[in-house]
């Protein structure tokens, strides 16, 4: 295969590699919606507590969220521009966003590796938080709290071993309560789901943003050296002898 056939090969490559980068960045964008106006998150964001321990594992995550959306998204538009323009500088400009997105995906996944249960322990902790002070009494706006959790989770107290307050489950979940499950696997079971989208979502984003670079790299190069998939040289214009016409001379192939 010559270097221009190469060319055209990465140029298609391109094309298909961005339009799997844009649905990847779509996917990210729903989970991104899904985390801030989701009901389960919005529970426990809501939670009016003194210090809600997931409110700054919530933040976090939205930011890098949104941030990684609007990079796969940019670095995808700039990348199919260049490649059906030729142009060097849209061609490095998605380098740079698929660069910056890697690093962040980089990032969530030494996150996950360092502090697996983190998202889990803050919404555990906000829910036994908001658990012991509507259970002693001490508030009733923690009652109501508490019972938007358990509806929104479809559960019912905590049946934990460790609990001080388990003697109380009796006269908190009555009738058909009774028979849900207890909020902390709850909670976890349904944040195990999100991990698993989420993880997965992590590792086709990374794949795909270092095959991009690998060829936004090489079609920068092909660009700068002149070779194109629609010309296949430069033609520059020889300098006319007397008597003769202008006569174009083709530089050989790249």
């Amino acid at each position: 295969m010559g270097p221009w056939s190469r060319v055209r090969v990465a140029k298609c490559q391109m094309l298909v590699t961005c339009f799997f980068v844009l649905l990847l960045g779509l996917s990210v964008a729903t989970m991104v919606t899904l985390t801030y106006f989701g009901a389960h998150f919005a529970v426990i964001r809501q939670a009016s507590l003194e210090k809600n321990p997931y409110q700054a594992v919530h933040r976090w995550a939205l930011s890098v969220g949104s941030s990684l959306v609007g990079l796969l998204t940019l670095g995808a538009v700039l990348s199919a521009a260049a490649t059906m323009r030729e142009a060097q500088g849209l061609m490095a400009g998605g380098f740079l966003c698929f660069a910056l997105a890697f690093c962040a995906q980089v990032q969530v996944a030494f996150w996950r590796l360092h502090s697996p249960t983190q998202v889990e322990d803050a919404m555990l902790d906000t829910y036994d938080l908001v658990y012991e002070q509507a259970v002693k009494g001490t508030s009733h706006i923690r009652w109501q709290e508490l019972v938007a959790i358990q509806d929104t989770f479809l559960c019912c107290g905590k049946r934990s071993p460790f609990s001080r307050l388990g003697n109380t489950e009796a006269e908190l979940c009555r009738g058909e309560e009774a028979a849900r499950e207890d909020c902390l696997q709850g909670i976890w079971s349904f944040l195990r789901t999100h991990q698993q989208v989420t993880f997965s979502l992590t590792t086709i984003g990374l794949a795909l943003t270092v095959y991009a670079l690998l060829l936004n790299s090489f079609l920068w190069f092909a660009i700068r050296s002149g070779c194109s998939l629609d010309r296949k040289g430069k033609y520059t214009l020889a300098p006319r002898s007397p008597g003769q016409r202008s006569r174009w001379a083709q530089r050989a192939p790249c």
